[in-house]
Parts: structure tokens; C-alpha cells; sequence
């Protein structure tokens, strides 16, 4: 397999949209324009059309929702991107101070890592990649546990967001200051969220398995909260969906 340069999407090839949770497709329908009564017709693992050229697929909450509706429903040889999408929590400093993502930015992942996927051991976490087990497809092993994004989609979007670097795909949310520091340190990430690199995998996987180039993947997610103790964490939810739809409009009008 062979990787392919960043193409334009269109009716005939669409981008797929990924999300997790029915809040966040709701306001990515909302911003795109479409038809709101689509989101009757919502179901988990399965894709609608919103527009001509852009599909939405909501997957539910977590890695193995977003590996299995992903294998279900994307095809290479249509889909022309791969987009996940949604809100995220903002990682400190592996110091303790403030991270570089702030509430309600648009942070855009460069590469989307998994953070937690490996074994703890007396002298530290030791990830699957490094014991030989890489989630990546044969010929991809050199990629360890981190999806890039891809280098079209990423200066197409760079101008429509506030931040760029990575972004942790975690199973258990950093939910006090040690585990937040501990993340951030591991993956160099700004922010943490539960599908991205399950997401950008998947689809190299697929299409390795048909044999067919990789299509061009991206993640890219609205800060909702801060990491770290929960009694310490700032939340804006509601401003982060509002924003998220901000940003699908425009990142609409940008791939079209």
C-alpha cells in the first residue's frame, strides 16, 4: 500500500465526518446547514449525508465505538478525508502550569496519540508499540502509536483554528493533576480526547486491507474543559458546541 497526497472532495467523494456523542453531531448538522430533521434518522454506525460531499458518522464514546463503526463504514475507494470531530478536555504543562489550549479553542492535531495503550511496570509505563505490537498495519509499524495528521488536510485547517499539536486518545480521562501531567509528558499532548488515533488507525487499516492508498486523515476538536482534579476543572460545554458548529461551517466551506 502506498499513501496518496491530500484530494478534493466532492459529491462523487465525500469526507467523512466522525463524532462520538449525539451533542456533537447535533452541532456539527447545525453548522454544515443541514437538514436538522436528519438527526432523527441518526443511528450509531451509520453514516447520513449532510450535504453533497460531506457524510456524518457518529460512533458512541470511546476507542472500540470509534474502531468498529469506522471499519463499518468507511470506504477508501469513496471517502475522500477522514475528519474527527467533537469537543476535548485541554492538557497542562507537563510542570503543572497552564497548557497552550485555552477553553473554547480549536485545537487541530498534528498527530493524534494513544496515550494509555501498554502496561505499567516498576520502572514506568511501557506502551504496545515498543513490546511489538503496533496497532498499525504491516509496512506502518514505524508509525508506534501515533497517527499523523495529514499534511494537506493540516494547511488547509491550520487557519481556522487557535492551537496545533497533539491530541491524546485516552481510555480513562485525566481526571486529577498527576495523571493530566502524566499524559501531557508521555504523548507531548496539548489535549486529551477518547477516539482520534482509534480513528486515524482504523482507516489505514482498512485500507491497507483492501490494498488501496490511505486516505487523508485529521483530527481536529473544541476545548470544552480543563484536565486535572475534578474539583479544580473549568468546564463550557454549551460554548464548545456552539463553537464546534462554528467551526464544521467553516471547515465546510473550506474542503468544498
Amino acid at each position: 500500500m502506498h499513501r496518496r497526497e491530500s484530494i478534493p472532495i466532492s459529491p462523487e467523494r465525500p469526507a467523512l465526518l466522525v463524532v462520538a456523542a449525539p451533542k456533537e453531531a447535533l452541532a456539527v448538522l447545525g453548522g454544515i446547514g443541514g437538514d436538522r430533521a436528519a438527526s432523527l434518522r441518526f443511528h450509531r454506525w451509520e453514516a447520513i449525508q449532510i450535504i453533497p460531499g460531506i457524510e456524518l458518522l457518529m460512533t458512541g464514546v470511546g476507542k472500540a465505538c470509534a474502531a468498529g463503526a469506522l471499519a463499518m463504514v468507511f470506504d477508501p475507494t469513496k471517502h475522500g478525508a477522514v475528519i474527527n470531530t467533537g469537543v476535548a478536555g485541554s492538557l497542562p504543562h507537563p510542570d503543572g502550569s497552564n497548557g497552550s489550549a485555552g477553553l473554547l479553542d480549536v485545537v487541530l492535531a498534528d498527530a493524534s496519540v494513544y496515550a494509555d495503550e501498554g502496561i505499567e511496570t516498576p520502572d514506568g509505563f511501557a506502551d504496545v508499540a515498543s513490546m511489538g505490537f503496533s496497532p498499525a498495519p504491516p509496512g506502518f509499524e514505524a508509525m508506534g502509536l501515533t497517527a499523523p495528521g495529514d499534511p494537506g488536510l493540516l494547511e488547509l485547517l491550520r487557519p481556522l483554528c487557535d492551537q496545533v499539536g497533539p491530541i491524546a486518545t485516552v481510555s480513562t480521562c485525566a481526571g486529577t493533576d498527576a495523571i493530566a501531567r502524566e499524559i501531557a509528558a508521555r504523548t507531548g499532548a496539548i489535549a486529551e480526547a477518547m477516539e482520534g488515533a482509534s480513528v486515524g488507525f482504523t482507516a489505514l487499516c482498512v485500507s491497507a486491507s483492501r490494498d488501496v492508498p490511505a486516505v487523508p486523515f485529521v483530527e481536529a476538536r473544541v476545548i470544552s474543559n480543563t484536565t486535572g482534579d475534578r474539583t479544580d476543572q473549568r468546564w463550557d460545554l454549551t460554548g464548545a458546541l456552539e463553537k464546534l458548529s462554528a467551526f464544521s461551517e467553516r471547515l465546510v466551506g473550506a474542503l468544498l
